[in-house]
């Protein structure tokens, strides 16, 4: 892809040459911070604007970035569409919490997101002719897949709904029932403008979750349990660089 947008951009301040070619994206900018410190060999920061952390290193040799993407569909959007078509970044790995509605899934199991819903109208501002399906990159998925079963990390593979809402009566229960009934299997914010831009931008996308709470259980993990426990997540992110 040829780059001829002006770097830096509005929301990114790094230079070209200082994002590597596979970024890891949390939604919070202080996962992306936890990931660099604990994970990656002589990270250097390369964002701050609007405290969006940013940090390039190396993961077993290999150059990797990390950077928060904030949440939702529109904040999720802007960055990803930055760092494809501004830095040319090829493979966008999100790695974020998503809320159970399967009663199969339970706190702390992983989902390899294959297709996300939306009640996001994102997809549609595309003007295509006709309802876009947001996929992920088949070519990440079946890697995530070999490296988990390697790891033995038990996973789930399928559909997930990226909401625009956290809360409200779209979010109920009696939502999550009929979600469950087509096979989606959690829900989470951001994947669907993910996988657009991606599309898009001839990129490779994946997102890696972590079922942080349960729809049927009620049970839910903290804020800092979210933060520091995603480690799993996080390296078998980090390894498809």
């Amino acid at each position: 892809m040829e780059l001829k947008e002006k770097v830096p951009t509005p929301h990114i301040d790094a230079k070209r040459g200082e994002i590597a070619k596979t970024v890891i994206l949390p939604g919070d900018p202080l996962r992306a911070k936890f990931i660099a410190d604990h994970f990656l060999e002589g990270a250097k920061q390369f964002n701050h604007t609007r405290n969006m952390l940013g940090f390039t290193g190396t993961y077993q040799g290999k150059k990797v970035s990390v950077m928060g993407t904030g949440m939702g569909c529109p904040s999720i959007g802007i960055y990803s569409y930055e760092l494809i078509h501004f830095y040319g970044a090829k493979n966008l790995i999100r790695v974020g919490s998503a809320g159970s509605m399967d009663p199969k899934l339970k706190v702390g199991d992983i989902v390899l997101a294959q297709g996300a819903c939306t009640t996001s109208n994102f997809p549609a501002l595309m003007q295509l002719p006709g309802v876009f399906a947001p996929i992920c990159s088949y070519e990440l998925l079946e890697k995530a897949a070999e490296e988990a079963k390697k790891r033995k990390i038990p996973y789930h593979v399928g559909n997930v709904l990226s909401s625009d809402m956290f809360y409200g009566p779209a979010e109920g229960k009696d939502a999550a029932k009929k979600w469950v009934s087509m096979g989606v299997l959690a829900v989470e914010m951001e994947a669907a403008a993910l996988y657009t831009n991606a599309a898009f931008g001839k990129a490779n996308a994946l997102a890696i979750l972590t079922i942080s709470d349960s729809f049927s259980t009620g049970q839910a993990m903290t804020a800092k349990q979210r933060e520091t426990s995603f480690t799993k997540m996080m390296e078998l992110s980090l390894s498809l660089a």
